[in-house]
């Protein structure tokens, strides 16, 4: 049998015959192919002359039932901001159903009983399901760090005969099938320049550059192409490179698709991956009625149709943020990523800003909330970061930095880095220190306090966070100038400080940490300051190490960062004590 063929016989076995033409519409091919295909079938013995399947059909098809599902349900979804800060995409309200309650549904509705979900992140959401409808939940530990090729890594002793299918479809018309005769990958009819393949005219799955059909994401595979499937999993999974890596770059095969095409109407199967897409779909969903969006339409006397062009930003360290427009201009919408209630003080912050205000220091604040931390900043156009790399760059932000540290402002608060370094330590509830001589490295950076408190110092608000990232380049009226932005830490200390931090972010090495000292202090720098500021990287570095090992715990991993910062504990302790001896 021919793919038509199949198709038609697999539609049979699964629907009562009525007419032809009824027939063509529901698989796709014209009336001609119908015709033909039925004819061969007859001749085939599988089918019979009132076009019911015959016993050959059914022994036929017995190894083409589909066995199960797997449902992918472990990422961030992180285009879909603001949505995601409250619930994740599976879980999305569209025309009166839950996404994922959908999908399970129309798998009930043929049979498929035996349904597995991905979960990672906010997977307690998506517990209920276990007792609602039987599923059972595979977690994903590394949601966090690399893409769904490893979900499907962690659901792969169950796939074979099964669907793959995205948390985030919504199919109008049912597409899953008690029988499927061959495997494929669902590509709408629509073209997309994101999309790396295209249909040919033999429903052939062919890579493509610059654009193809749109790729929906629902795929079935059968346990032949399954066996190639797990090889490719495990090939590709042994590369950290992969880490990114969507799990259809497991259906290549010698620069080869492993799967037929299954092209659907665009208007049957939508992918809602932003808010401005859950819009269009269903302007009533509740998941619309979102705080974030609330917050700007009071913020910004705005109605919820008037915010536009919702794009997520890098997520940072701390934050999960978006930008969007109204009014004509973009903003930036900050909202605090996972934890960092224990970490910041909002009050602080917010206390912060009210001191910065006018000053032509920060960028333009609009709204901050000194409860919650959500904060919208007037976007700044045409502005880059600064480049670490960069002497002429650095030469303009420590000055910039410099000017800043001499305005000798004040708020009433201040930042307590080995205060900070007991604190990060007792959000780790008991737990020890991944690394196995964190004791003697706190010990030894610990004994750098009493040569930090001995040296003078004028305690002024200090930024704290004055990494490369936080100065922006941003042209006014005709001429650059920098901002400094993100203050979540900012408060009373030493303003030397800033330039340890600049330095440990970085991830400098020695030469360049002493470069940057000679540029901020471009009149020269005595042997005790550039002793001080050693020992504020050594503590900086115990700082942001403790603060890695309890974000690690909450599933966000830093990797190289991580490593670097304990390493600045342990190198730079050695170095001042070398300048100071017996310490």
């Amino acid at each position: 049998m021919n793919i038509q063929e199949l198709d038609i016989l697999s539609y049979l076995l699964q629907n009562k015959f009525t007419t032809q033409r009824d027939l063509a519409e529901n698989v796709g091919y014209s009336l001609g192919v119908v015709n033909r295909s039925l004819k061969s079938l007859l001749n085939g013995e599988y089918i019979d002359k009132h076009s019911n399947p015959t016993e050959k059909a059914l022994t036929e098809f017995e190894g083409k039932k589909v066995k199960n599902a797997v449902i992918l349900a472990a990422g961030f979804g992180m285009r879909m901001v603001p949505i995601n800060t409250e619930i994740p995409k599976g879980l999305l309200e569209v025309k009166g159903e839950v996404l994922i309650e959908r999908t399970i549904r129309q798998l009930n509705s043929v049979g498929i009983k035996n349904v597995f979900v991905v979960v990672g992140f906010m997977k307690e959401k998506y517990e209920y399901l276990i007792d609602k409808f039987g599923v059972r939940l595979i977690v994903n530990p590394d949601y966090a760090t690399k893409n769904n090729l490893y979900s499907v890594k962690c659901a792969q002793a169950h796939i074979g005969n099964s669907y793959i299918i995205p948390c985030d479809i919504y199919c109008k018309e049912n597409p899953y099938h008690s029988y499927e005769p061959y495997s494929w990958y669902m590509v709408s009819d629509e073209t997309s320049v994101d999309s790396t393949v295209r249909a040919n005219r033999k429903q052939q799955l062919v890579p493509t550059q610059g654009g193809g059909n749109a790729m929906v994401g629902i795929s079935y595979i059968s346990n032949d192409t399954a066996k190639h499937l797990k090889q490719n999993i495990k090939l590709l999974c042994q590369n950290a490179a992969n880490d990114g890596a969507f799990w259809e770059s497991a259906l290549y095969q010698n620069g080869e698709i492993i799967t037929l095409a299954r092209v659907v109407n665009a208007q049957n199967a939508v992918e809602i991956n932003t808010y401005e897409q859950l819009r269009e779909l269903d302007r009533n969903s509740n998941q619309l009625k979102n705080d974030a969006i609330k917050v700007i339409c009071n913020a910004l006397s705005v109605k919820p149709s008037d915010i536009t062009d919702i794009t997520v930003l890098k997520k940072g360290m701390t934050n999960r943020s978006f930008l969007f427009c109204t009014g004509g201009k973009k903003y930036i919408m900050r909202i605090p990523g996972e934890g960092t209630d224990m970490l910041i003080n909002r009050r602080e912050e917010a206390a912060v800003y009210n001191t910065l205000a006018g000053k032509n220091i920060c960028d333009n604040i609009a709204y901050i909330n000194p409860d919650n931390g959500y904060k919208i900043t007037e976007f700044l156009s045409d502005a880059r970061v600064c480049d670490p790399d960069s002497q002429d760059d650095l030469t303009k932000c420590m000055s910039r930095l410099r000017d800043f540290h001499n305005a000798a402002l004040t708020v009433e608060h201040k930042f307590d880095i080995f205060g900070q370094i007991e604190f990060y330590e007792s959000l780790w509830n008991g737990q020890e220190s991944a690394y196995m001589d964190y004791k003697t490295t706190k010990a030894n950076v610990l004994k750098l306090k009493k040569y930090i408190d001995a040296q003078p110092k004028d305690y002024v608000l200090t930024h704290i966070d004055a990494v490369p990232d936080n100065f922006m380049f941003v042209k006014t009226g005709g001429t650059e100038e920098i901002r400094l932005i993100d203050w979540e830490y900012a408060g009373m200390q030493d303003p030397h400080v800033d330039i340890a931090m600049f330095c440990v972010y970085s991830l400098y090495e020695r030469e360049q940490i002493d470069n940057l000292i000679d540029t901020y202090f471009y009149e020269g720098c005595d042997d005790a300051v550039r002793t001080k500021i050693y020992c504020y990287i050594a503590a900086c570095g115990l700082l942001w190490s403790n603060w890695c090992e309890y974000k690690r715990a909450l599933g966000v991993d830093f990797g190289e960062y991580s490593l670097k910062q304990y390493r600045y504990a342990k190198d730079f302790y050695k170095i001042a004590a070398e300048r100071l001896g017996d310490i």
